[in-house]
Protein backbone atom coordinates (compact mmCIF):
# COMPACT_ATOMS: atom_id res chain seq x y z
CA UNK A 1 0.00 0.00 0.00
CA UNK A 2 1.31 3.25 -1.04
CA UNK A 3 1.55 5.65 1.85
CA UNK A 4 1.54 9.32 1.89
CA UNK A 5 4.20 12.00 4.19
CA UNK A 6 1.58 13.74 6.52
CA UNK A 7 2.19 17.30 7.48
CA UNK A 8 1.56 18.11 11.03
CA UNK A 9 1.43 20.40 14.08
CA UNK A 10 2.90 19.65 17.61
CA UNK A 11 2.68 20.85 20.89
CA UNK A 12 4.29 20.31 24.50
CA UNK A 13 7.34 19.29 24.75
CA UNK A 14 8.62 16.22 23.37
CA UNK A 15 8.18 12.63 25.48
CA UNK A 16 7.84 8.85 25.14
CA UNK A 17 4.28 8.24 24.59
CA UNK A 18 2.95 11.06 22.88
CA UNK A 19 -0.87 11.71 21.56
CA UNK A 20 -2.05 12.03 17.68
CA UNK A 21 -5.28 13.84 17.41
CA UNK A 22 -7.22 12.83 13.97
CA UNK A 23 -9.38 15.26 13.14
CA UNK A 24 -12.65 14.60 10.33
CA UNK A 25 -14.03 14.87 7.28
CA UNK A 26 -13.47 18.04 5.44
CA UNK A 27 -11.50 19.07 8.35
CA UNK A 28 -7.64 19.98 9.34
CA UNK A 29 -5.15 19.72 12.21
CA UNK A 30 -6.26 23.53 12.37
CA UNK A 31 -9.60 22.61 13.97
CA UNK A 32 -7.76 21.19 16.83
CA UNK A 33 -5.22 23.37 17.52
CA UNK A 34 -6.76 24.84 21.00
CA UNK A 35 -7.59 21.48 22.11
CA UNK A 36 -4.36 20.51 21.44
CA UNK A 37 -2.40 23.18 23.39
CA UNK A 38 -4.61 22.49 26.01
CA UNK A 39 -3.59 18.78 25.99
CA UNK A 40 0.37 19.65 25.40
CA UNK A 41 0.03 21.44 28.88
CA UNK A 42 0.70 17.66 30.07
CA UNK A 43 1.83 15.56 26.71
CA UNK A 44 3.61 15.62 23.74
CA UNK A 45 0.62 16.21 20.77
CA UNK A 46 1.09 15.77 16.93
CA UNK A 47 -2.21 16.90 15.25
CA UNK A 48 -2.25 15.58 11.93
CA UNK A 49 -3.68 16.77 8.21
CA UNK A 50 -4.83 13.32 6.55
CA UNK A 51 -4.53 12.60 3.25
CA UNK A 52 -6.52 14.89 1.16
CA UNK A 53 -6.94 17.01 3.97
CA UNK A 54 -4.91 20.38 5.17
CA UNK A 55 -1.84 20.51 3.44
CA UNK A 56 -0.68 16.80 3.39
CA UNK A 57 -0.99 15.96 0.00
CA UNK A 58 -3.78 14.50 -2.12
CA UNK A 59 -3.82 10.51 -3.11
CA UNK A 60 -6.92 8.58 -5.45
CA UNK A 61 -7.37 6.74 -2.66
CA UNK A 62 -9.34 7.98 0.78
CA UNK A 63 -10.18 4.76 2.70
CA UNK A 64 -9.52 3.89 6.51
CA UNK A 65 -6.89 1.15 5.62
CA UNK A 66 -4.96 3.79 3.67
CA UNK A 67 -4.80 6.23 6.63
CA UNK A 68 -4.18 3.58 9.22
CA UNK A 69 -0.79 2.97 6.42
CA UNK A 70 -0.31 6.88 6.80
CA UNK A 71 -0.68 6.43 10.38
CA UNK A 72 1.56 3.95 10.77
CA UNK A 73 4.22 5.62 8.08
CA UNK A 74 3.92 8.50 10.23
CA UNK A 75 4.76 7.15 13.63
CA UNK A 76 7.74 4.62 11.92
CA UNK A 77 9.66 8.17 10.25
CA UNK A 78 8.96 10.08 13.93
CA UNK A 79 10.63 7.05 15.73
CA UNK A 80 7.05 6.61 17.49
CA UNK A 81 6.83 2.91 19.18
CA UNK A 82 3.74 3.37 20.29
CA UNK A 83 0.99 6.44 20.87
CA UNK A 84 -2.07 7.48 22.49
CA UNK A 85 -4.34 7.70 19.68
CA UNK A 86 -7.48 10.47 19.64
CA UNK A 87 -10.13 10.05 16.77
CA UNK A 88 -13.08 12.44 15.77
CA UNK A 89 -15.61 11.55 13.29
CA UNK A 90 -13.54 10.05 9.74
CA UNK A 91 -10.48 10.29 12.64
CA UNK A 92 -12.09 8.30 14.94
CA UNK A 93 -12.92 5.66 12.36
CA UNK A 94 -9.63 5.85 11.23
CA UNK A 95 -8.04 4.94 14.54
CA UNK A 96 -9.73 2.12 15.68
CA UNK A 97 -8.99 0.84 11.83
CA UNK A 98 -5.07 1.58 13.09
CA UNK A 99 -5.78 -0.40 16.64
CA UNK A 100 -7.66 -3.49 15.07
CA UNK A 101 -4.56 -4.37 12.76
CA UNK A 102 -1.74 -2.69 14.64
CA UNK A 103 -2.77 -3.12 18.46
CA UNK A 104 1.13 -3.64 19.63
CA UNK A 105 1.59 0.28 18.76
CA UNK A 106 -1.25 1.74 20.59
CA UNK A 107 -0.73 2.91 24.30
CA UNK A 108 -4.14 4.10 24.59
CA UNK A 109 -7.56 4.79 22.29
CA UNK A 110 -10.01 7.58 22.07
CA UNK A 111 -12.92 7.52 19.62
CA UNK A 112 -14.91 10.80 19.57
CA UNK A 113 -18.78 10.73 18.37
CA UNK A 114 -18.24 7.80 15.54
CA UNK A 115 -18.85 4.10 16.01
CA UNK A 116 -17.54 1.11 13.83
CA UNK A 117 -20.65 0.48 11.31
CA UNK A 118 -21.79 1.91 7.86
CA UNK A 119 -23.90 5.24 8.05
CA UNK A 120 -27.11 6.07 6.03
CA UNK A 121 -26.55 9.59 5.21
CA UNK A 122 -24.54 10.43 2.05
CA UNK A 123 -22.03 13.44 1.42
CA UNK A 124 -22.79 13.73 -2.04
CA UNK A 125 -25.67 16.94 -1.95
CA UNK A 126 -22.81 18.57 0.18
CA UNK A 127 -19.82 17.85 -1.92
CA UNK A 128 -21.94 18.65 -5.07
CA UNK A 129 -22.80 22.06 -3.54
CA UNK A 130 -19.03 22.86 -3.08
CA UNK A 131 -18.43 22.09 -6.53
CA UNK A 132 -20.75 24.15 -7.70
CA UNK A 133 -19.71 27.23 -5.72
CA UNK A 134 -18.02 29.75 -8.66
CA UNK A 135 -14.70 29.94 -6.92
CA UNK A 136 -13.40 31.82 -10.03
CA UNK A 137 -16.28 35.13 -9.74
CA UNK A 138 -15.85 34.91 -5.74
CA UNK A 139 -14.40 38.08 -4.81
CA UNK A 140 -14.36 37.67 -0.90
CA UNK A 141 -15.56 34.67 1.90
CA UNK A 142 -18.25 36.66 2.76
CA UNK A 143 -19.73 36.15 -0.82
CA UNK A 144 -18.73 32.39 -0.44
CA UNK A 145 -20.82 32.10 2.80
CA UNK A 146 -24.08 33.33 0.79
CA UNK A 147 -23.48 31.41 -2.25
CA UNK A 148 -23.36 28.05 0.15
CA UNK A 149 -26.26 29.70 2.62
CA UNK A 150 -29.19 27.58 0.71
CA UNK A 151 -27.24 23.98 0.59
CA UNK A 152 -25.66 24.74 4.18
CA UNK A 153 -28.11 26.47 6.16
CA UNK A 154 -25.50 26.16 9.35
CA UNK A 155 -23.23 29.07 9.41
CA UNK A 156 -20.92 27.74 11.43
CA UNK A 157 -20.73 24.33 9.68
CA UNK A 158 -20.77 26.88 6.37
CA UNK A 159 -17.73 28.20 8.00
CA UNK A 160 -16.03 25.33 8.65
CA UNK A 161 -15.94 24.23 5.34
CA UNK A 162 -15.00 27.36 3.80
CA UNK A 163 -11.67 26.79 5.87
CA UNK A 164 -10.99 24.50 3.20
CA UNK A 165 -11.31 27.67 0.86
CA UNK A 166 -8.30 29.61 0.14
CA UNK A 167 -6.55 33.16 -1.30
CA UNK A 168 -3.67 32.66 -3.88
CA UNK A 169 -2.98 35.52 -6.19
CA UNK A 170 -6.23 37.59 -5.68
CA UNK A 171 -7.63 33.98 -6.27
CA UNK A 172 -9.79 31.88 -4.70
CA UNK A 173 -9.40 28.45 -4.64
CA UNK A 174 -10.22 24.95 -3.13
CA UNK A 175 -7.66 23.23 -1.20
CA UNK A 176 -9.29 19.97 -1.45
CA UNK A 177 -9.79 17.83 -4.45
CA UNK A 178 -13.31 17.73 -4.63
CA UNK A 179 -12.95 15.18 -7.73
CA UNK A 180 -11.27 12.67 -4.82
CA UNK A 181 -13.28 13.87 -2.47
CA UNK A 182 -16.44 12.49 -4.11
CA UNK A 183 -15.05 9.47 -5.80
CA UNK A 184 -14.33 8.60 -1.85
CA UNK A 185 -17.18 9.51 0.13
CA UNK A 186 -18.44 6.33 0.36
CA UNK A 187 -16.12 5.11 1.64
CA UNK A 188 -15.87 7.31 4.92
CA UNK A 189 -19.83 7.02 5.59
CA UNK A 190 -18.78 3.43 5.64
CA UNK A 191 -16.41 1.07 7.32
CA UNK A 192 -14.49 -2.25 6.53
CA UNK A 193 -15.61 -5.38 7.39
CA UNK A 194 -13.63 -6.53 10.43
CA UNK A 195 -13.86 -10.10 9.93
CA UNK A 196 -14.18 -10.76 13.85
CA UNK A 197 -11.40 -9.17 14.56
CA UNK A 198 -11.43 -7.58 18.14
CA UNK A 199 -9.48 -4.45 19.76
CA UNK A 200 -9.40 -6.52 23.35
CA UNK A 201 -7.88 -3.33 25.55
CA UNK A 202 -9.98 -0.28 27.52
CA UNK A 203 -10.91 1.71 25.04
CA UNK A 204 -12.88 5.58 25.71
CA UNK A 205 -15.97 6.48 23.49
CA UNK A 206 -16.64 10.26 24.13
CA UNK A 207 -20.35 11.34 22.37
CA UNK A 208 -22.01 14.37 22.09
CA UNK A 209 -25.33 13.81 24.47
CA UNK A 210 -27.49 15.20 21.80
CA UNK A 211 -25.80 13.07 18.49
CA UNK A 212 -26.63 9.50 17.64
CA UNK A 213 -24.09 8.33 16.33
CA UNK A 214 -22.44 6.21 18.97
CA UNK A 215 -23.84 2.94 18.38
CA UNK A 216 -23.06 0.83 21.48
CA UNK A 217 -23.95 -2.94 19.97
CA UNK A 218 -21.38 -2.00 17.31
CA UNK A 219 -18.90 -0.59 19.88
CA UNK A 220 -18.92 -3.65 21.75
CA UNK A 221 -19.23 -6.11 19.01
CA UNK A 222 -15.46 -4.67 17.94
CA UNK A 223 -14.37 -3.27 21.43
CA UNK A 224 -15.52 -4.97 24.36
CA UNK A 225 -13.72 -3.40 26.92
CA UNK A 226 -15.02 -0.07 25.55
CA UNK A 227 -15.99 2.56 28.12
CA UNK A 228 -18.76 5.70 26.78
CA UNK A 229 -18.97 8.97 28.28
CA UNK A 230 -21.36 11.43 26.80
CA UNK A 231 -21.08 15.09 27.22
CA UNK A 232 -24.23 16.57 27.60
CA UNK A 233 -26.20 19.19 25.44
CA UNK A 234 -23.21 18.51 23.17
CA UNK A 235 -23.65 17.49 19.59
CA UNK A 236 -21.13 15.77 17.13
CA UNK A 237 -18.93 18.67 17.42
CA UNK A 238 -18.36 18.21 21.00
CA UNK A 239 -15.17 19.19 21.22
CA UNK A 240 -15.94 22.76 19.74
CA UNK A 241 -19.00 23.02 22.16
CA UNK A 242 -17.37 21.94 25.43
CA UNK A 243 -13.56 21.88 24.73
CA UNK A 244 -13.06 21.59 28.80
CA UNK A 245 -15.24 19.03 29.57
CA UNK A 246 -13.51 17.00 26.42
CA UNK A 247 -10.38 17.41 27.45
CA UNK A 248 -10.48 16.70 31.00
CA UNK A 249 -11.91 13.13 29.60
CA UNK A 250 -9.28 12.64 27.24
CA UNK A 251 -6.15 14.08 29.89
CA UNK A 252 -7.99 11.64 32.83
CA UNK A 253 -8.29 8.88 30.10
CA UNK A 254 -4.66 9.05 29.01
CA UNK A 255 -3.23 9.48 32.97
CA UNK A 256 -5.18 6.55 34.07
CA UNK A 257 -3.73 4.17 30.87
Amino acid sequence: MTTIELAYDSFGEPGDTPLLIVHGFLAASRNWRSVAKRLAERQHVYVLDMRNHGSSPHAEVLDYPSMAADLLAFMDSHSIVSAHLLGHSMGGKAVMWFALHYPERVAGLIVADIAPVRYQHSFDDLVDALSRLPVDSIGNRKQAEEALAEAVPDLAYRQFLLQNLLLKDGNYYWRINLDIIQKNAHHIVGFPDVGGTRFVRPVLFIGGGNSKYLDEEAIYAVFPQAQIAKIPDTGHWLYVEEPDAFCSLVEDWILAA
